[in-house]
């Protein structure tokens, strides 16, 4: 397994098993959503959620800022992004 890759996944296990110290806003918690998806499944697919889905919508919209990043460019971001944090 690659460096990057180890860290992606250190990254992303501290930030599902954090406990009360890491509190993020909705929005940061959107962009490490985002970031996750390009990292692992590379560009948004399928259609986009209907009006009244708020929470499909934005998770949608927020991966979809992300197309053509290439999967070690938001692994690094997302790790980048929570070293910023800490």
């Amino acid at each position: 397994m690659s460096d990057l890759k180890a860290k992606f996944e250190e990254s992303v296990n501290y930030i599902q098993t954090a406990d009360g110290d890491f509190q993020p806003s909705n929005e940061l918690k959107l962009e490490f959503y985002a970031l996750y998806k390009q990292a692992t499944e590379g560009d948004v697919s399928g259609k986009r959620p209907g009006m009244m889905d708020f929470v499909g919508r934005a998770k949608y919209d927020a991966w979809d800022k992300l197309k053509g990043t290439s999967s070690e460019e938001a692994m690094q971001k997302y790790i980048d992004k929570l070293e910023s944090l800490k």
